[in-house]
């Protein structure tokens, strides 16, 4: 069954979750759902070189299950390995006409979110997310999709591009920051897209500021090393 969506007290926007449904529970090695608690500035392109070290305090993360294939919380275009205790929530935009304001929360750029992994289980605050461009859309490259998406902030700034890998795909990866309304001071932010057969899909991860992004840049290496179009 489906989570009811719900909108967030505004305090908790900037650490908690938007729009929400879960899935049937899915034994491992398929992640399975779990109830929850819960105008960018002119950007430099970097060389192609290997991402910085983002294996975090306690090295890097190790896969305890798998996302994004059928049957699992979120069916996505792509599939890759999450950490011990990160839980995956299926994202429903409304289509009640008088609800669209709560869609949009859900949308940045071309882009709509369709899946969210909150790291709070496993005693971190943050989330990382997938997102897709919306169907029937005109399908831009990896690169202008991730452009729109980091402008879709518009507190955005000091955004770098380069080329990487996410698992054997090629991608971009954009590092950045946002002005955080909760603290009123800046924190990173990253983000990489690549396209795949069904579409350019987006995944970035937040925080509730910039040492908490770093703490769970282990996931998002998982998720980036391990991605496999499907």
């Amino acid at each position: 069954m489906r989570l009811p969506i719900r909108l967030l007290a505004p305090v908790l926007l900037a650490a908690g979750p938007l729009l929400t449904g879960c899935g049937g529970p899915e034994p491992l090695p398929e992640a399975a759902p779990a109830p929850r608690p819960t105008s960018a500035r002119p950007s430099t392109d970097a060389p192609s070189t290997a991402l910085p070290s983002s294996a975090g305090p306690s090295g890097p993360a190790v896969a305890a299950a798998s996302l994004g294939g059928p049957g699992t919380a979120c069916p996505l275009p792509v599939s890759f390995s999450l950490p011990k205790d990160w839980k995956p929530n299926a994202i429903e935009l409304p289509t009640d006409p008088e609800l669209a304001d709560l869609a949009d929360l859900a949308r940045r750029g071309p882009a709509v979110m369709r899946c969210e992994i909150d790291a709070k289980p496993a005693g971190l605050i943050g989330f990382l997310r997938v997102w897709t461009l919306e169907k029937g859309s005109a399908q831009p490259s990896a690169r202008a999709a991730l452009e729109a998406f980091v402008k879709g902030d518009e507190t955005s700034s000091a955004v770098t591009y380069r080329e990487i890998e996410a698992g054997a795909l090629p991608a971009v990866e954009a590092t950045y920051t946002v002005r955080s309304a909760l603290f009123d001071e800046d924190k990173e932010e990253r983000a990489f897209a690549v396209t795949t057969p069904k579409g350019v899909v987006v995944v970035d991860l937040g925080g509730t500021d910039t040492a908490e992004h770093r703490e769970m840049l282990p996931a998002y290496e998982l998720a980036r090393t391990t991605l496999k179009a499907l």
